[in-house]
């Protein structure tokens, strides 16, 4: 299984770093709605801090339903799909291997986006541990079930509209609690009243002990995500 993953997220790796589609489409969209939304609440330095965890992660998430469409279009033509099939790659592999891709293009992205944050909303880091822990707890949610989704949905003829419909909803946990999280890590003037616990995010105690609720509930989200793929990949790509 493990063996087949990294064979695949290296085909999808090494397909987008040739296309560059991700880095000349899907990275400047997220950067765009960024832009877009600092516009949009005017130049009040206060209402800009406080809104930053938020527009940081619906920019995210936005921006992963780009990324999913892009993982499975790569296979939509010349009978890839069907090639992985005939090859007898275990199913759970393939699954981890186009989510482990995902995830490394959505970690790239996030990079780009946190500065964007920081240059455009003046946000400034009080935990990097809370910045870094909800970040790659949410990366692996969004990875695992945008490649669920993006496989239940390959099928359909109008799968390029069909997707955010399936996606968005059921990530609606990771906008929650990824923009808690932030709340409390980011220096924005609401830390304290965005999180249960955000003070145990200071020196990243509260990230490494796992005391904070959200990033429990980023955690669990990717957990669960990551187990449900690995169970039903093969029926979703049989019924597909």
């Amino acid at each position: 299984m493990w063996r087949d993953a990294l064979l695949v997220a290296g085909k999808d790796l090494r397909i987008e770093l040739r296309s560059r589609v991700v880095l000349n489409q899907v990275l400047p969209f997220g950067v765009l709605v960024l832009v877009l939304f600092a516009l949009a609440l005017g130049p009040g330095r206060s209402t800009l801090l406080q809104a930053a965890p938020g527009l940081f992660w619906v920019a995210v998430l936005f921006s992963s339903v780009l990324a999913v469409q892009r993982s499975f279009a790569i296979e939509a033509t010349d009978g890839t799909r069907d090639g992985l099939r005939l090859a007898g790659l275990e199913p759970a592999g393939v699954f981890l291997g186009k989510a482990a891709a995902v995830a490394v293009q959505l970690a790239a992205l996030e990079i780009v986006l946190g500065a964007g944050v920081v240059f455009l909303y003046g946000a400034g880091v009080r935990s990097l541990w809370g910045v870094t822990g909800a970040c790659l707890l949410a990366t692996l949610g969004l990875a695992a079930s945008g490649t669920i989704y993006g496989a239940l949905a390959v099928g359909l003829e109008v799968r390029e509209t069909l997707l955010p419909f399936l996606l968005l909803p059921v990530v609606a946990p990771v906008l929650l609690a990824g923009t808690r999280a932030w709340q409390a890590a980011l220096s924005t003037g609401a830390g304290s009243a965005g999180s249960l616990h955000g003070a145990g995010f200071l020196g990243g105690a509260g990230f490494l002990g796992g005391g904070d609720p959200w990033i429990g509930l980023l955690a669990v989200f990717a957990a669960v995500y990551l187990s449900l793929g690995v169970l039903v990949f093969g029926s979703i790509e049989e019924a597909a």
